[in-house]
């Protein structure tokens, strides 16, 4: 959550661009976003410089010498945020607008990379030199306080402030995924380096990035010291798809800056005919949106097959286990309405990850998790592509605190069920003796068969009720009495008072 000093700093931004006459929220968010892509690659050559020579590699940044903008040929050195944001507005305004736009348009050389196709329309829309001057300014403190914030990647929370502030985005249903569920599900999924990794509604790519970052924190010499699996990882690894070309150009960029050379961000309505995809994918990692119904006549048929229904959470389902291998796996949040809810189209897609395939757990999480930007009760479902069935028993979590405040404010707290579940998940095989009222426990296959494939925690969780004792008719009697002795005296003496005063 973005809130106090940062916040205030992130709305000083916005009124610094609608004075300057930009009010439309795309634009200023794309600006923005281009403006802090352009600071990150100053920070990220810096940081790849000192990490190639403590590991005595050779590096060539990408600043270094001259490098070509169009016909001209410039001092790299001058398009880097640190050198071009101490210059005066005029020229800081003309180098922006004349080089540095032009060479991150075209910084990529793959013309049909993601990067190249959301980047290759990017427009400077600043109007000023002292409007730019005054962005600068505010970002680099923003960075500051970013910086200062150093126990937490604060970025993806900058975005998600910036699309709170779109009026559509409800609509829409761009919310994001809050980062601590985002690595929930990834160290749940815990990726390896031969994984191909797939988001259909991958929005900021939040869920990409996270699971690039866990391979880095925890395969990093497999993958870096390996030529073919570091290829693997900045050109193979990463797909993503939306249906909004600005959440696409922010995922691209967010990818790059998170050292992935060439992720596969593609413009994809992923539940139409649009998507080929059958069979791809190792893992899926995704948080689809909930916004109702679709056209029937949009949809793949191939889905409606499994699952006849134009609610879009439950046709996603079916999408996942289509778009994953035999043996892929796949983390993704649903409303808790997909747990029990009662139509055909429900049981179906129950019904066909329960029995023809292997779903592993379920974790229901609180209404609060994704205040401010809407209330709705989420679970989230982990299940395994088999084709074949197996599935045994059934982990089931009741989250009840995910270390932040369930209100609007969502402030931190000490409750934290985070690690103790990625602890559990872990290790099953500690949980088959767990009573039906802990926190978590199993539940075999049959049961959930018996109840129509009902997967809500609340129809196998058992509530402990402690017998209260009452004190007796008499008992209750006396004190009543008692207590109307006590007002009768006290009003006696009133009335002594109120005759004195007379």
């Amino acid at each position: 959550m973005i809130t106090g000093e940062l916040k205030n700093k992130i709305d000083g931004l916005w009124d610094i661009f609608a004075a300057g006459g930009l009010v439309n929220p795309l634009d200023v968010i794309e600006q923005i976003t281009y403006l802090m892509f352009i600071h990150d690659l100053d920070d990220v050559d810096i940081v790849r410089e000192k990490e190639s020579a403590m590991l005595g590699l050779p590096y060539q940044s990408m600043f270094s010498g001259e490098v070509e903008v169009g016909e001209r040929k410039i001092e790299g050195r001058l398009l880097k945020w640190s050198v071009f944001r101490d210059m005066d507005p005029g020229k800081m305004y003309t180098i922006m607008q004349e080089w540095v736009f032009p060479f991150i348009k075209n910084l990529h050389g793959d013309k049909d990379s993601a990067y190249s196709k959301y980047m290759g329309d990017a427009i400077f829309k600043l109007p000023t030199p002292l409007v730019l001057s005054k962005v600068v300014d505010t970002l680099d403190s923003i960075y500051q306080l970013i910086a200062e914030a150093s126990d937490k990647d604060m970025r993806g929370d900058v975005y998600e402030y910036l699309l709170s502030k779109i009026s559509q985005s409800g609509r829409n249903g761009q919310f994001r995924t809050p980062r601590h569920i985002i690595q929930m599900m990834v160290e749940m999924m815990a990726p390896t380096p031969d994984e191909t990794i797939c988001d259909p509604a991958c929005g900021t790519s939040g869920f990409l990035v996270a699971a690039g970052d866990y391979l880095k924190k925890n395969h990093k010499e497999e993958i870096f010291f390996n030529k073919e699996k570091k290829n693997h990882y900045m050109n193979h690894m990463f797909y993503g798809y939306d249906m909004d070309r600005t959440m696409l150009r922010i995922g691209a960029m967010n990818m790059m800056t998170h050292g992935v050379d060439n992720p596969y961000i593609e413009y994809r309505d992923s539940l139409s005919d649009q998507n080929p995809d059958k069979g791809v994918y190792s893992l899926i990692l995704a948080n689809p949106p909930f916004k109702g119904s679709l056209d029937a006549d949009t949809v793949s048929a191939d889905l409606l097959k499994v699952c006849k229904t134009k609610k879009t959470e439950l046709l996603f389902l079916a999408l996942f286990l289509r778009m994953l291998k035999v043996g892929g796996r796949c983390a993704c949040i649903v409303p808790d309405g997909v747990l029990f809810g009662s139509s055909t189209a429900h049981k179906a897609i129950r019904k066909e990850i329960v029995e023809n395939n292997r779903l592993e757990a379920v974790v229901s999480m609180p209404s609060g998790v994704f205040k401010p930007y809407a209330g709705v009760s989420t679970a989230i479902l982990f299940f395994t592509k088999t084709g074949h069935g197996g599935t045994d028993n059934v982990w089931f979590y009741d989250m009840q605190a995910d270390g932040y405040s369930l209100d609007d404010k969502r402030t931190p707290v000490n409750d934290n069920d985070i690690p103790d579940i990625i602890s559990r998940f872990h290790n099953l095989d500690e949980e088959t003796e767990r009573a039906r009222t802990e926190k978590s426990f199993m539940v075999p296959k049959t049961e959930i068969v018996e109840n129509d494939y009902d997967l809500s925690i609340n129809k196998y969780k058992k509530t402990e009720y402690a017998p209260v004792e009452y004190p007796s008719t008499q008992e209750i009697m006396a004190k009543i009495h008692e207590l109307e002795m006590q007002i009768t005296a006290e009003l006696a003496e009133l009335d002594v008072l109120l005759e004195n005063e007379i």
